[in-house]
């Protein structure tokens, strides 16, 4: 009996293995997948400045994130919100954005996004490149972001 028992659990603990194994391989083999996430996120993110909906546009910042411009990089989630406030002030959006490059790394754990800024009226003004981290299961916020006009 005790030696069917150990075969037993020696089963359940190699299925278990073997499964685990193969999410692991599945979230690696599907980069399609993520980057739609991704995709996603970004569009939500743009899609908070439209709506002028800064508590959304908060939810994508990552406590880390730090976004860079011509005077020096701002440090932390709050800071950054702070220094976007300004932007939603207004009742409608300065300036919008959407992905077009959307590359996620093999381990599904970090991306990078850039397209088009464009403002008010639709006229391209820039670009922005973004790196965003998943920080839970299809939870994606942004770690890195830096705007530039350059590129268009």
């Amino acid at each position: 009996m005790r030696l069917r028992s150990a075969g037993l659990l020696f089963l359940v603990v190699a299925c278990v293995a073997a499964a685990a194994i193969g999410m692991a391989r599945g979230s690696r083999m599907a980069p399609g997948n993520l980057r739609q996430q991704v995709v996603e996120a970004e569009r939500g993110f743009a899609a908070s400045m439209a709506r002028r909906d800064f508590e959304a546009f908060t939810a994508y910042l990552s406590r880390e994130a730090v976004f860079m411009s011509p005077g020096g990089a701002t440090r932390g989630k709050d800071a950054v919100a702070q220094a976007w406030r300004a932007n939603f002030d207004k009742p409608a959006a300065p300036f919008s954005w959407e992905p077009v490059d959307v590359e996620v790394l093999a381990s599904g754990t970090l991306a990078f996004s850039s397209g088009p800024v464009r403002d008010a009226a639709g006229k391209q003004i820039g670009r922005f490149n973004s790196v965003w981290r998943l920080e839970g299961p299809g939870t994606w916020r942004v770690v890195f972001d830096r705007g530039c006009d350059c590129g268009r």
